[in-house]
């Protein structure tokens, strides 16, 4: 996850609502936050947040569209093609612990489970999740282009990291596990060498 509570002078309007957002949901939570919390973060009145979201879902949703932008944008910035190196990066963004951003697992493991009662939650839950497979599925085809990877189904291989990323994320939040995410990622290491290195 990157950060994204630090921003810029002269930011646009829908850039400081979703700080103050991600400011709201990792001090109060998903269950305790409201548009007035969101809107004392964002230093403006509640009417300053409703010009631009109707709903406090209508805002959360774009809030999840905002993380996965920022996720996909440090990505990219990576210098590097080397397919293995570009792969190690995306399971350091998806699995390496970071404290600061605990908060913000937490409130986003309880949108999670809203969103088989909320179509717009599961929606962008749904495309996020996709986006992700999708970069994950790029790396993997490239590097089996490039003779880099063994020969492997990449969508196989992308739905299998996306199963421990939320199996780890879960189990780091219900359970209290401050280890899950750091033995998922040696997890992910360990099959990405079984699956696409073909190392025991």
């Amino acid at each position: 996850m990157e950060d994204v509570s630090d921003g810029h002078v002269g930011s646009e309007p829908d850039e400081e609502i979703m700080r103050a957002t991600y400011r709201a949901l990792c001090e109060h939570g998903y269950a305790n936050l409201t548009i007035k919390r969101i809107a004392e973060e964002y230093g403006k009145s509640t009417a300053a947040i409703h010009y631009h979201y109707d709903t406090k879902d209508e805002l959360l949703v774009a809030f999840l569209d905002y993380v996965l932008d920022r996720f996909a944008d440090a990505v990219h910035d990576v210098d590097t093609i080397d397919p293995e190196q570009r792969l190690q990066l995306l399971l350091d963004k998806l699995l390496v612990p970071q404290e600061e951003h605990h908060d913000l697992l937490i409130a986003l493991v309880e949108m999670q489970s809203q969103a088989p009662y909320k179509e717009t939650f599961r929606q962008q839950f749904r495309q996020n999740d996709e986006y992700i497979r999708y970069m994950l599925r790029t790396v993997v085809s490239h590097g089996i282009e490039e003779g880099v990877f063994a020969d492997a189904d990449a969508e196989r291989v992308a739905r299998s990291l996306m199963t421990i990323v939320h199996g780890a994320r879960t189990r780091a939040v219900v359970l209290d596990d401050p280890s899950a995410l750091d033995t998922a990622r040696r997890t992910a290491d360990q099959y990405v060498a079984a699956v696409l290195l073909e190392r025991e």
